[in-house]
């Protein structure tokens, strides 16, 4: 087996500013590899951009991935890459008891985490190799899904279902996902505000593994996915168990 080159591949990282997309672009820089991360801030790209020590290697690039024009613009800019990852999500008003849910967050979260990534897919394969690939990130609700969680676990499914499809669809280029649990970035601000390491640390409790994630293990099992060549249509768990409790 020849294992896929990382050093001087072409990544893309929508989502990349912060969290999980950020500490898989500073692996994938360190490896050598051209990274653009792409988000809807440009003020966060910047500040992601100095985060990552102005990296010659590293370019920037304000998208919306809910706007099918955008999307369209980005490939159009970017051109041919190696790998496409997406962690993007907007979930902000979507952790609601059911009678409190607003459709306009519900549909946020869909165009972040479905529509974003049906689209990334559209425009984005014609711009891979057969060797590329497409990584997602979907989440443990799908599988242990808990009051105020219904749009986000609903979503999850949706996306890992799209997963198994474009992998047939778009074969030889492999499609997966990883599904994180409980991870400690900047998002849980907005599930739990003032309480989130409290929030975190009684989860840690109850989880196999003795403690929650951190961006970087996410980043570890991206940077499988997108290195392993026999791997396809597959759904990572890198969640401490969670499943299990």
């Amino acid at each position: 087996m020849t294992a896929i080159k990382i050093e001087g591949a072409k990544v893309l990282i929508v989502g990349g500013s912060s969290g999980m997309g950020l500490a898989l672009a500073r692996r994938l820089l360190d490896e050598g590899a051209f990274v653009t991360i792409a988000g809807r801030s440009q003020e966060r790209l910047a500040a992601a951009c100095r985060q990552l020590d102005d990296d010659p290697k590293l370019g920037i690039y304000a998208v919306d991935i809910s706007r099918e024009e955008e999307v369209a613009a980005l490939f159009r800019i970017v051109g041919s890459v190696d790998h496409i990852v997406s962690t993007a999500a907007d979930i902000e008003g979507a952790y609601q008891l059911l009678p409190s849910i607003e459709l306009a967050a519900a549909q946020r979260v869909v165009e972040s985490k479905f529509y974003g990534p049906l689209l990334l897919a559209k425009y984005g394969a014609a711009h891979l190799p057969s060797s590329g690939s497409i990584t997602y990130t979907s989440g443990v609700a799908a599988y242990r899904p808990a009051a105020r969680g219904s749009l986000v676990a609903a979503v999850n499914a949706a996306l890992e279902g799209l997963v198994r499809a474009l992998a047939v669809e778009l074969a030889p280029i492999r499609i997966n996902a990883v599904s994180p649990g409980w991870v400690d970035t900047p998002i849980w601000s907005f599930v739990a505000g003032d309480a989130k390491q409290a929030t975190l640390d009684a989860m840690a409790q109850r989880l196999p593994a003795g403690r929650v994630g951190q961006p970087e293990d996410i980043a570890d099992a991206i940077r499988f996915l997108i290195g392993n060549g026999f791997t396809t249509g597959t759904i990572l768990h890198v969640e401490g168990g969670h499943r299990l409790v």
